[in-house]
């Protein structure tokens, strides 16, 4: 297993689906893992350590798992099949299907680590410049333009 950082969000045309890149400790590849809106939103949310008045879900799932699992998890990054990324959360010897989004925006919260495994890396991986200011500006920007309405199923 290798470690990973959480490098931010990325969005590579405002139409397009914000992009997760999580860097290996140490190297200079990244996983990118296309995520929606609100998994994005909850991501920066705990990458900028920013507090909201009320407990949203991964805040809410957090405080559970500190409850339930006092040590250290841990989320593994376990493949990609057919473009889809799949994830586990580890803890409480236990291992639990979860999205990468929903596995990265807990582990942010707990400070738990992030792992895939050495293939994982090597099959997928890809070279990534830095993000500009620029970029992370503008998804600052549209995470402040939206709101709950935005993601209702009747909207279009």
């Amino acid at each position: 297993m290798i470690g990973l950082e959480v490098v931010g969000i990325r969005l590579l045309t405002p139409e397009d689906p914000p992009v997760l890149l999580l860097r290996e400790e140490d190297g200079t590849r990244c996983l990118p893992i296309w995520i929606g809106n609100q998994e994005a939103a909850a991501i920066a949310s705990a990458l900028e350590d920013e507090v909201p008045e009320r407990p949203l879900t991964h805040d809410l799932l957090a405080a559970v798992m500190t409850l339930l699992e006092p040590d250290m998890g841990t989320v593994i990054i376990v493949d990609m099949e057919d473009g889809v990324y799949s994830a586990e959360l580890h803890a409480g010897g236990h291992a639990i299907d979860a999205r990468p989004s929903d596995c990265v925006a807990l582990a942010l919260r707990l400070d738990w680590p992030i792992q895939c495994p050495r293939e994982l890396m090597d099959q997928v991986g890809v070279e990534v410049e830095a993000a500009s200011t620029d970029e992370v500006e503008a998804f600052r920007a549209f995470l402040d333009s939206v709101n709950a309405d935005d993601f209702d199923s009747d909207n279009p």
